[in-house]
C-alpha cells in the first residue's frame, strides 16, 4: 500500500512540476530548446518512474525500527544544518562537518570520517572552485 500511495505522490508532484514549467516566461534571448525543456524532461521521468511505482508495487516493506528513524531524522537534521551554516562557516569547513559526521554514521570509524570529510570537502573546492573556477560560499577564513 506505501508504494501506491507514493506512487501517486510522485505523479502528483510531476504533474504539478510539470505546470511549473510550462508556466516559465520564455526571454527573446532565449536558445532553440529553451527553458521549459529541462524540467519538463524531468517531470516526465518523474512521472513514469512513480506511475511505475505505483501500478506495480512491491510486496508489503518492512519499516525501519525506531533507532534507525531516529538515525534517518539525525540525517534529514544534519543536512538542513547544512544548508542554513553554509554561507556562515563557509564550504570546506560545512562540506566538511556534514559529510563526516554521514561518513560516521554510515559505518566509518570517527577517524576514517574526520579524514573523509575533509578529503571530500577539499576534493570537492578544488575541482569546483580551484579547476573550474565556480564560487562557492566563503567562511570567515575566506574559503
Amino acid at each position: 500500500m506505501s508504494d501506491r500511495i507514493f506512487g501517486i505522490f510522485g505523479v502528483l508532484l510531476a504533474i504539478g512540476y510539470a505546470f511549473a514549467a510550462l508556466a516559465i516566461e520564455e526571454s527573446f534571448l532565449s536558445d532553440a530548446v529553451g527553458p521549459k525543456a529541462f524540467p519538463l524532461i524531468i517531470a516526465a521521468v518523474l512521472g513514469l518512474a512513480s506511475a511505475a511505482i505505483a501500478l506495480r508495487p512491491d510486496p508489503e516493506p518492512v519499516w525501519p525500527g525506531l533507532m534507525r528513524l531516529v538515525e534517518i531524522i539525525a540525517a534529514i537534521v544534519v543536512l538542513v544544518l547544512y544548508a542554513e551554516l553554509l554561507p556562515v562557516l563557509g564550504f570546506i569547513i560545512a562540506t566538511a562537518l556534514a559529510s563526516g559526521y554521514l561518513t560516521w554514521r554510515l559505518g566509518s570509524t570517527p577517524l576514517a570520517s574526520v579524514v573523509i570529510g575533509l578529503g571530500t570537502s577539499l576534493s570537492i573546492y578544488a575541482i569546483f572552485h580551484l579547476l573550474l573556477g565556480l564560487a562557492l560560499a566563503t567562511g570567515p577564513f575566506g574559503f
